[in-house]
């Protein structure tokens, strides 16, 4: 069996590692993004559709090692599977990871992390970072209506294997506003289950939808209704929430788990301040969670 889409990139661009979101991993580097075509979802309201939906690659070939010197000659700090389903293309990746490693760039996905055991297997050794992308509260109706797949169920398990293999791993939710995509209880029972897994390092991204596809008569997520999950997340025990897509620095700021100081100021994709010094408060002393 052969991969169709092996090496044919549809997209290619430097970003921002806040931009995937990874607040806790290498704040204020600079990754090469790339994609291929294709996706397992199916989601009525991607906003990537042009590619993740498509299911013909045309684009010509780019060897793994072509990657590598691109993200070098941009002076990238690491190389980026994202805008569409990693795992389309997971065999193209970790040959293109592979060689990452040892030209010294650090290795992140941005996944749906519907992916098997065997896929977390293969791909923990050579991945230092993920983000995992849940859409409407992780709810089972939401992901067989709008996304076409019958329980996020793999997408937790893929989440413990890896955690357990030492990938760092950062969560994010979609929050939409429809009844299936929105219950508060759906939000509590993710931030139970990140606290559980990842105790006090555990960092939890609520992002707003905005209308795109075929879910343009769905309004964008209310604030009130983020705050709200926010809180949630809070309240469970969560001490590192962030909200994306609303675009307020007060959410997107990590504070001092012991003074509340402001530690990495954020602005959109951007950092506008750090002053950590190592993965340590200045002000106070205390550990903050963040991979430096």
């Amino acid at each position: 069996m052969y991969a169709l889409s092996y090496g044919r990139l549809t997209s290619a661009a430097m970003d921002p590692i806040e931009k995937k979101p990874l607040f806790h991993y290498m704040p204020g580097s600079q990754v090469l993004s790339i994609s291929t075509a294709g996706c397992t979802f199916a989601c009525q309201f991607c906003q990537n559709f042009e590619i993740s939906q498509r299911r013909k690659v045309e684009e010509g070939y780019t060897r793994p090692e072509d990657v590598v010197r691109m993200a070098l000659s941009a002076d990238a700090d690491g190389i980026t599977g994202t805008y569409n389903e990693p795992t389309t293309q997971i065999e193209y990746l970790i040959d293109v990871m592979k060689g990452a490693r040892r030209a010294g760039l650090f290795t992140t996905w941005v996944s749906d992390g519907y992916m098997t055991p065997d896929a977390v297997e293969a791909l923990a050794p050579h991945l230092d970072a993920i983000t995992v992308d849940f859409k409407g509260n992780a709810n089972e109706q939401f992901y067989r209506k709008y996304i076409y797949v019958p329980s996020p169920a793999p997408i937790f398990e893929a989440i413990e294997e890896l955690h357990r293999r030492h990938v760092h791993v950062e969560v994010t939710n979609l929050v939409v506003p429809v009844p299936e995509g929105s219950d508060p209880s759906d939000v509590r029972k993710m931030a139970e289950f990140i606290l559980d897994l990842q105790g006090d390092d555990a960092t939890f991204h609520l992002l707003a939808f905005h209308p795109d596809y075929k879910m343009l008569n769905v309004p964008p997520t209310p604030r009130e209704t983020l705050l709200k999950m926010y809180h949630i997340a809070l309240d469970v025990g969560i001490k590192y929430v962030y909200i994306g897509n609303m675009w307020d620095d007060k959410y997107e700021t990590t504070y001092c788990p012991g003074c509340r100081a402001p530690l990495v100021v954020r602005h959109i994709f951007g950092v506008k301040r750090n002053v950590l010094n190592g993965d340590r408060c200045p002000h106070c002393g205390a550990r903050v969670p963040i991979v430096i």
